[in-house]
């Protein structure tokens, strides 16, 4: 089935894409969004302040804790977590009305999340972002010039902790040239619209050599 400027008949896909801070997540997802049709990054609800440059309903939906309590009670989220303090979850009816009208959706969650979503989605496609090594995400998080050291060293800790799970997802991504790892994210969605097998190169071994260098900065 040859990709469509307008959205795709039948049911959408459910991307899932992890991975540990500092890795460009984020930034490759935005721009797999902008670069193809048909595919959306879904929204979350947070407690947390909106910020200046945010927009309401575009990079998150803003409620408070008691809006938070009653959609956990009425299973409104396919997977929820608190982060430094902060509640972050994703809405289930978004998603499927997303799915249903024909769009992708790429997730961006954690490991945890990731879990979560595949026993309620089956389905689901996951992909994990590696960086080119362990020591380059420090460097990265640097660069932001966002965090404290004691920050960083926690992000680098928990990030550790992410890569040790990327046994869990279906295709490895590696952002060492973002123009290369978008384009592989790309042909990746592309495949899977077509119903074929993405031709993502095999990277447990890199994997692997990942978790033992973060080991070994610890």
């Amino acid at each position: 089935m040859q990709e469509r400027d307008r959205e795709k008949a039948g049911r959408g896909t459910l991307f899932i894409v992890a991975a540990p801070s500092g890795a460009g997540k984020t930034t490759l997802v935005h721009a797999l969004r902008d670069a193809l049709p048909g595919i959306t990054v879904s929204i979350s609800c947070t407690t947390r302040p909106k910020r200046p440059c945010e927009t309401e309903g575009k990079d998150y939906f803003f409620i408070d804790d008691a809006a938070f309590d009653d959609m956990v009670a009425r299973d409104q989220f396919l997977e929820h977590k608190t982060i430094f303090g902060y509640r972050y979850g994703t809405p289930r009816t978004w998603v499927f009305e997303q799915l249903e009208s024909g769009r992708d959706v790429i997730l961006e969650i954690d490991w945890q999340g990731a879990r979560d979503v595949r026993k309620l989605v089956p389905g689901c496609v996951g992909v994990f972002i590696l960086p080119p090594a362990f020591s380059e995400l420090e460097k990265r998080l640097r660069s932001r010039a966002e965090d404290d050291d004691a920050t960083i060293r926690r992000r680098m800790r928990e990030a550790s902790n992410e890569l040790s799970h990327y046994g869990e997802f279906d295709y490895l991504v590696i952002n060492d040239n973002f123009e290369d790892a978008l384009a592989e994210l790309a042909a990746l969605v592309r495949a899977v619209r077509q119903g074929e097998q993405p031709a993502v190169p095999g990277r447990r071994d890199f994997a692997g050599r990942l978790v033992a260098e973060a080991a070994d900065l610890k």
